[in-house]
């Protein structure tokens, strides 16, 4: 009989020392690209006080252009952040994993849309106590349940995401 993996999701309250984590692994971005570094931001729900999240911050990268990996994977791992994922067919998306934190981190190129996207996101739910309660609800449940993958699990809350992300748009955050 073939076994199958299920993923755990693990939730935990919001931590005030999150943001400092942020910070000092943006320094660290920064520090190892220089230039190269168009923008660093903290997403996802470690972002937003007061916001249950899986303990892993998240934190998007812009540089000129994904493709042109030469210009910035070398430094990223000589920071000690490891490439794990190549997404040529979502928005160039490069992810790299940072384990002393945890830490997410997504790279797109300089004018990407889906960056656009995430922080708008997380300044809606900054602001708008009943979207993020709506969130943290959908998470909440969904995380009692096992699933195939984490990203299994991502995908699930997408149509709340979208909801909120449209409401996001129409109030004009960010």
């Amino acid at each position: 009989m073939e076994s199958v993996t299920t993923v755990e999701i693990e939730l935990v309250e919001y931590d005030q020392s999150w943001p400092a984590t942020y910070e000092r692994e943006a320094s660290r971005i920064t520090d190892a690209l220089g230039e190269r570094a168009i923008l660093v931001e903290h997403v996802g729900s470690t972002a937003v006080p007061g916001l249950a999240a899986k303990p892993r911050i998240d934190i998007v990268l812009v540089v000129a252009d994904t493709r042109g990996e030469d210009r910035y994977v070398a430094a990223l791992e000589a920071a000690g952040y490891a490439l794990r994922i190549r997404e040529p067919d979502w928005h160039e998306h490069r992810l790299f994993k940072g384990t002393a934190p945890d830490v997410n981190l997504h790279v797109f190129s300089q004018g990407c849309s889906e960056v656009g996207r995430m922080i708008r996101f997380r300044d809606h739910l900054r602001v708008d106590e009943h979207d993020r309660l709506l969130y943290e609800r959908t998470k909440r449940e969904l995380a009692t349940r096992r699933w195939g993958s984490v990203q299994d699990y991502a995908d699930a809350k997408t149509s709340v995401v979208d909801e909120i992300s449209d409401r996001a748009v129409a109030q004009g955050s960010s």
